[in-house]
């Protein structure tokens, strides 16, 4: 019904920035909050940070300062600016979207992932 396609991963050395993106498309009515996760090697995936349709953010503490959370709601897409990368930001990353449907029902979508690898 809705998909989420992530692009923008890759390999950064330390210091250096990144930009994901993640489009949705499919039987889409209004995309709620937007966000995106990160799942390191060997731990659970984690919060890094959401948007609302409105554009509220929320950032997780580790990411503060350094990553930005953006959208467009024309696009259904959602934009994750990495700056000041450190090798701990290093994970798969997945985009999420709480979307109501053209069936008017609200569901979670996620993404395939995307790998960040940072250098030290």
């Amino acid at each position: 019904q809705v998909q989420l396609v992530e692009s923008g991963g890759g390999l950064v050395q330390a210091g250096g920035s990144l930009r994901l993106s993640c489009a949705a498309s499919g039987s889409i009515s209004r995309i709620n909050a937007m966000g995106w996760y990160r799942q390191p090697p060997g731990k659970q995936r984690e919060l890094v940070a959401t948007i609302t349709f409105g554009g509220s953010t929320n950032y997780a503490d580790s990411v503060k300062g350094r990553f930005t959370v953006s959208r467009s709601n024309a696009e259904n897409t959602v934009y994750l600016q990495m700056n000041s990368l450190k090798p701990e930001d290093a994970a798969v990353y997945y985009c999420n979207a709480n979307v109501r449907t053209r069936a008017l029902r609200t569901i979670d979508s996620w993404g395939q992932g995307t790998q960040v690898t940072v250098s030290s």
